[in-house]
Parts: structure tokens; sequence; C-alpha cells
């Protein structure tokens, strides 16, 4: 099967549901199972699931420990569902930038939602995400998160390499 065609079987591929389940940490999808569709889940010949939409919403996920180690499986993810969570730090966002994928992010109903510049904080963090909580990501948006930026993050300092003598 080509990369083109992984890619656009994945797409009608039913979503992996976790959502209203009490999750704690993601290490918990390991030993939990999805929420049964009407369509069976494919896997790819290295048991990779072929789903592009993951529901984690409403459970009790605090940050995203681990992140790395379960939710790279899903190789082909373009949807993720977090809203309704308790997510406390904006900085837990940083940890989604390894999902080349991502398209769309839902975060709200979590705590960092009432972070001031949790909207541009996001869109800046991962700006490839189209939909963000919902509602389509505008071209003010993008612009707007930009601004936000260069008045709130610092740029990491380039480390020049001291030549030793």
């Amino acid at each position: 099967m080509s990369r083109r065609d992984s890619m656009s079987s994945s797409v009608q591929e039913p979503p992996l549901d976790f959502s209203f389940r009490s999750i704690h940490v993601l290490q918990d999808l390991v030993t939990e199972e999805p929420r049964i569709g009407q369509r069976p889940l494919k896997y790819s010949k290295s048991g990779k699931s072929l789903t592009q939409s993951l529901w984690l919403n409403n459970n009790v996920i605090t940050d995203l420990r681990d992140f790395n180690q379960v939710l790279t499986t899903f190789f082909n993810l373009s949807v993720l569902y977090l809203h309704g969570n308790s997510i406390q730090r904006l900085g837990e966002v940083n940890k989604l930038a390894v999902l080349p994928r991502l398209r769309s992010l839902t975060l709200h109903g979590n705590p960092i939602e009432e972070e001031k510049g949790y909207r541009q904080y996001v869109l800046c963090t991962l700006p490839r995400v189209t939909t963000f909580d919902f509602s389509g990501v505008t071209k003010a948006d993008r612009t707007t998160a930009e601004v936000w930026k260069r008045m709130n993050i610092k740029p990491k300092k380039a480390r020049i390499k001291q030549d030793t003598l």
C-alpha cells in the first residue's frame, strides 16, 4: 500500500474514543480499550492505529506526561480532542508539536483556557492547526498570535560555541 493510499484509507477510519473514561494519565491508554463503534478499528502491520482522530475529552488528564511514548504511535493523528480535562499549564501544549499532521485540536474546558493569551499561545505553538476549539483559525487569528508571540515569548538565545585554544 502506498503512502497516499494509507493516508486516504485512514480518512474513513473511526476515531479512537476514550472520552468519559476517567483517564488520569496518558499511559492509561495502553490498558484501556476504546469505545467500540459501528466500524472496526484498523491497524498497520506494525500494530499502529490507522485512525486520524483520538478523543480524550471529558477525562481527568492534568498533564501530557508520557505523551511522546503513547500518542506518537498514532502516526496519522490529525484530530485530537482534549477538552473537558484538567490541564493546568499552557506549556503542556508544547508537547503536541511532535504531531506533524495535527490540524484540529480542542482544549476548552481545561483550566488553561483561563490563562491570558490562551488561544494565541496555542496557535503560535502549533501553526499547522486549522481548527481550534471547534472554531476555524483565520488569518486574523494567525496575525494576532504572531504579534502576541513577539510581545510575550522571549526568543531562545542561540548558543555560541566557544573555540578552545
